[in-house]
């Protein structure tokens, strides 16, 4: 036999869960930072108004701004020259337009999805009313053909190049990553809308229906992923644990190695004598 020093029964488990927590609190995350529209609609009429602004968790993202590119520059809202308006938190923005593209961005240049809509100059034109904001798997989705008065009417409805209809709506249900692809409406009086993308996104927590509301103006935010300080929570308390275990056992060991040097040392004295 032969005895076991104590600094043999080191582990590294101190350092290994060490290193872990600071490759967990150093690790690049996902800003949790979206774009809110109000209304909730992809298609507008020219002149109309949307509201826009950064939300985290449903709350208004401080330090962020509201964004467009137009003809290759990109601008802030309330400081470039015709690009809209602050109210509170809020960038209110009159669409005119063709098609503008609109996000959320930081000073160290993080950005949210971008938002495009598209603009029906035509007075007597249709819009299809369709979400701005991508849906999430699961969801269900109203479309309808609005008049610039307001009237929904009854329309065909192309989608990804087939069409049903006539009908006052088309509803799909349990949406699904192939539910992507661009959608329009037509009527025999007042023609065809533009076309937009449905965007498809992870499920989210609730199942509802997606009904675009022209009269709605005030965004209803969906709540994003957690943000990056519930993560930082989580792993302040979870690293001391772990630490104070790993230094428990490391003690133990310690201990248990001491007392096998003892009754080592005291063997070999009985056989001396």
């Amino acid at each position: 036999m032969f005895s076991r020093h104590p600094d043999t029964m080191k582990t590294p488990c101190v350092s290994l869960l060490l290193g872990v927590c600071v490759l967990l609190l150093s690790a690049p995350t996902v800003s949790a930072v979206s774009l809110s529209v109000g209304p909730n609609l992809q298609q507008v009429f020219r002149g109309s108004s949307v509201y826009l602004s950064c939300v985290d968790d449903g709350q208004t993202a401080d330090g962020w701004t509201v964004k467009r590119t137009r003809g290759g520059l990109t601008e802030d809202c309330g400081a470039a020259p015709g690009f809209g308006r602050l109210l509170g938190s809020y960038c209110v923005v009159d669409l005119s337009a063709p098609s503008e593209t609109f996000w959320c961005e930081d000073s160290s240049g993080q950005q949210s999805d971008r938002v495009s809509f598209s603009v029906q100059s035509d007075t007597r034109g249709v819009i299809l009313e369709i979400p701005a904001l991508p849906v999430r798997t699961g969801s269900d989705v109203i479309l309808r053909c609005r008049q610039r008065n307001g009237a929904t009417v009854a329309a065909y409805f192309f989608i990804k190049g087939s069409s049903v209809g006539p009908k006052p709506e088309h509803i799909i249900t349990n949406i699904q990553q192939a539910d992507e692809g661009l959608y329009s409406c037509s009527t025999d009086e007042s023609g065809k809308s533009p076309q937009s993308s449905l965007r498809v996104r992870a499920k989210f927590r609730s199942r509802r229906f997606y009904t675009p509301d022209s009269s709605s103006l005030l965004p209803r935010p969906s709540a994003p992923p957690p943000s990056e300080l519930r993560l930082f929570c989580h792993l302040v308390v979870f690293c001391p644990y772990c630490i104070s275990t790993a230094v428990s056992m490391e003690m133990t060991q310690r201990d248990g190695g001491q007392g096998l040097d003892r009754e080592y040392d005291d063997v070999t004295t009985e056989h001396a004598f």
